[in-house]
């Protein structure tokens, strides 16, 4: 019986663990969504004259820092 619920621990355990990971998957993609969102609003704004060179660049780094920490796969619909 012991071995039994040692088993059902493990799989348990592994299951918390690929849920954690799909969701911490889920949230760097809304991130890098965002960010890419907010880089094309300031071009945008920037292009229109209503916005500035350093807004667009300021949401430019701010998205290579996040694909520098989370890579680039929000970008290929990964």
């Amino acid at each position: 019986m012991a071995g039994f619920l040692d088993r059902a621990k493990e799989q348990a355990q592994r299951g918390l663990t690929q849920g954690k990971q799909k969701l911490d998957e889920v949230q760097d993609k809304r991130a890098g969504d965002a960010l890419l969102k907010k880089l094309g609003a300031a071009y945008y704004a920037e292009r229109r004259g209503t916005g500035s060179p350093q807004a667009t660049q300021q949401a430019l780094q701010a998205l290579e820092s996040h694909i520098a920490a989370n890579g680039d796969g929000f970008l290929h619909g990964n």
